[in-house]
C-alpha cells in the first residue's frame, strides 16, 4: 500500500507544490490511496500532470507518460523483446525490454496515458488485465505482478473529437472518473507570475484576462489554457527591451502594442476557431484585446502603464 499514515500531512505537503486545486488534491489523492485508477478529463493546460508528479514526488516513485496516438500499439506499450539479442540468443525473460506499462508496475510508479482516447481501443483493452488484475502475461516473459503503488491515470479533452477513438465500457467500469475544469482568475495571475517571475502585477493580470476571454468568445470552439498567459507575460518583458522607450507617443500606447503582438504570438495558435465562423485566430485575439483595453472601464481609464523588464523564465 501507498504511505498513507499522516495522510492530512501529505495532503499539506501538496497543496505548497500546486496553486489552488484544493478540491482536485482531496479527490485524486484520495482515488489514489484507495487503490483506484483513475481518468481524468478536461482540457489542456488544467494541472493534470502537475497534480501527479506533486503525488509520485511525495511518494518517491516514478511517473512514466504514454502520449495516447493512432501509434500507440500494444507492444509500444507493454514492451519487446531486443531483435538483435533474439537472433543470438532466441527469446528470453533476459531480453524483453519493458514498456512503460510493466515498468510502472514493476517500479510501483503511476503510469499516465495523455489523450486516452486518442489511443486505438486494442491498446486500451491491453490495459483491462493490469486495471482488473493488477497483472499482465507477456509471452515468452510471464506474469508480471504489479507493485501496490501502482496507479493508471489517464485524461482526455473532452472538447476535442477529432481523431478519437471509442473507449470500451469494461475500460470505463475500471476507472473513477474526474472533471478537472480551468481555475479562478486570481489562481491563473498567480500560476502566470509564479512560473514567468513577472514582477509586474498589471501585466500578468492584462494576460490572464486578455487569455481567459479566448474561452468565451462566440467564434472560439476551444480557448487557451493558463500556458497562453504564461508565455504571453514572457514574450512581452523581452519584446518591451528589443522595442526600448518609444521617441514619441506613450509609454501606455508601447505597452498596449506589446500586449497585442505578444498575445498574438502566445495565443493564436492555442484557439480553435469554429468551423462556421469566417474570422481568424488574429482577428479574434485583436477583437479581445481591443475589449480588453479599449471597451473595460477600468483599463480605459487606467494612467500610463511602466512595464518593468525581467528576464525570461
Amino acid at each position: 500500500m501507498p504511505p498513507i499514515a499522516n495522510l492530512a500531512a501529505k495532503r499539506a505537503e501538496l497543496a505548497r507544490l500546486v496553486v489552488g486545486r484544493d478540491r482536485e488534491l482531496d479527490l485524486i489523492l484520495a482515488a489514489v490511496v484507495a487503490g483506484r485508477d483513475l481518468l481524468l478529463e478536461g482540457p489542456p493546460g488544467t494541472s493534470k500532470s502537475t497534480i501527479l508528479r506533486a503525488i509520485t514526488t511525495s511518494w518517491g516513485i516514478p511517473l512514466h507518460f504514454v502520449e495516447g496516438n493512432a501509434e500507440l500499439t500494444p507492444a509500444k506499450l507493454v514492451g519487446h523483446h531486443n531483435p538483435a539479442r533474439v537472433l543470438r540468443e532466441d527469446y528470453s525473460a533476459d531480453n524483453f525490454v519493458p514498456g512503460p506499462l510493466v515498468a510502472a508496475m514493476r517500479e510501483g510508479g503511476f503510469l499516465y496515458v495523455e489523450e486516452f482516447n486518442r489511443a486505438p481501443e486494442d491498446t486500451l483493452n491491453t490495459l483491462l488485465t493490469a486495471m482488473a488484475e493488477r497483472e499482465v502475461n507477456v509471452p515468452r516473459v510471464g506474469r508480471i505482478a504489479a507493485a501496490d503503488t501502482f496507479r493508471l491515470v489517464a485524461s482526455m479533452n473532452p472538447f476535442d473529437s477529432i481523431g478519437t477513438t471509442r473507449i470500451s465500457a469494461a475500460v470505463y467500469d475500471r476507472l473513477c472518473r474526474l472533471a478537472v475544469g480551468y481555475q479562478s482568475p486570481a489562481e491563473d495571475r498567480e500560476i502566470v507570475g509564479l512560473r514567468t517571475g513577472s514582477d509586474d502585477p498589471d501585466l500578468v493580470a492584462d494576460a490572464v484576462a486578455i487569455t481567459r476571454a479566448t474561452r468565451t468568445h462566440r467564434d472560439v470552439r476551444q480557448g487557451s489554457s493558463v500556458r497562453g498567459a504564461i508565455d504571453l507575460v514572457a514574450v512581452a518583458a523581452p519584446l518591451t527591451e528589443i522595442r526600448g522607450t518609444p521617441a514619441n507617443g506613450s509609454a501606455q500606447d508601447a505597452y498596449r502594442a506589446v500586449v497585442l503582438d505578444a498575445a498574438l504570438l502566445a495565443l493564436s495558435g492555442r484557439i480553435t476557431v469554429d468551423e462556421t465562423a469566417e474570422a481568424s485566430p488574429e482577428l479574434i485575439i485583436r477583437e479581445l484585446w481591443e475589449s480588453h483595453f479599449v471597451l473595460d472601464p477600468r483599463r480605459a481609464a487606467a494612467g500610463t502603464h511602466a512595464m518593468a523588464v525581467t528576464e525570461p523564465p
